[in-house]
């Protein structure tokens, strides 16, 4: 059996990026949607051709669309790339986020509505749109990208505000769909030091900023998309279809409310 297509918003960058090519390389149809102009705070832009370039020289299934996670059309119009692509939609990845530093009182309201309709509302506006697919054709995955951030961290007022609110909205689709048998589910990439746009935009691009002093993963690296990939592709899967409403930090506990383990001195 053909398997259905999966939806990544903020595909095209990043974390995204490799987690667009690990789905596929898993043998899913993959639809992945981006700005191509750069975003507050990150420094993302012009990757639909590279990426469309790599997919193909790799052999995956790989449709890359520029299109807007907070405007309703654009979302309709992703939708519609990926019903059109094989008759059946497996699973959506609400991966795009904007994350600019600030408290309160130094975010704009204008910047703050921004990361709002980014990180609330584009995930809110590709549920809506795929729920009813799942619902009539038997079910469906939700993989909801959160950050740490949703439990609270200095300087990220906006941003943590917009996560606490996705793992919210997490709960809420997991309970309100669990009869159509739609699994909601939200990976949190942790530990530090990882590289992404949005990452890289908050030091200027100076990626030999992200490393020092960050905790990492057990493997003792820092956590990346791949890591994120490996286990969206586990909670897409068929091995995974009786979780709903999980948490599951990818790299590092600490964002759990457990302690950061110390890091070891350099012998």
């Amino acid at each position: 059996m053909t398997k259905g297509t999966i939806i990544v918003s903020g595909g095209t960058f990043g974390l995204g990026r490799e987690i667009t090519l690990c789905l596929a390389a898993k043998g899913y149809p993959v639809v992945a949607f981006g700005l191509e102009a750069p975003q507050i705070s990150s420094i993302a832009q012009n990757a639909i051709p590279s990426l469309a370039e790599d997919a193909q020289a790799s052999g995956l299934d790989v449709t890359v669309l520029e299109a807007d996670v907070t405007v309703e059309a654009d979302v309709a119009r992703v939708v519609d790339t990926a019903l059109a692509r094989c008759g059946r939609i497996h699973g959506i990845v609400n991966n795009a986020a904007i994350g600019p530093l600030g408290t309160v009182l130094d975010t704009p309201p204008e910047v703050w509505d921004r990361i709002m309709a980014v990180n609330l509302r584009g995930p809110y506006l590709l549920a809506r749109a795929t729920l009813p697919h799942f619902a009539a054709h038997g079910g469906g995955s939700i993989v909801n990208v959160g950050s740490g951030a949703g439990w609270g961290k200095p300087n990220m007022a906006g941003y943590g505000t917009s996560k606490g609110g996705l793992i919210a909205l997490s709960a809420s689709l997991a309970l309100d769909h669990f009869y159509d048998r739609v699994r909601v589910n939200t990976v949190i990439p942790g530990g530090g030091g990882i590289v992404a746009g949005m990452s890289l935009g908050r030091v200027g691009g100076d990626a030999a900023k992200l490393g020092p002093g960050a905790v990492g993963t057990v493997a003792g690296r820092v956590a990346n998309g791949t890591d994120l990939g490996n286990a969206i592709a586990w909670l897409m899967s068929p091995e995974a279809e009786a979780l709903s409403g999980t948490i599951i930090d990818v790299g590092c506990f600490a964002h759990q409310g457990s302690s950061t383990p110390f890091k070891r001195a350099q012998q």
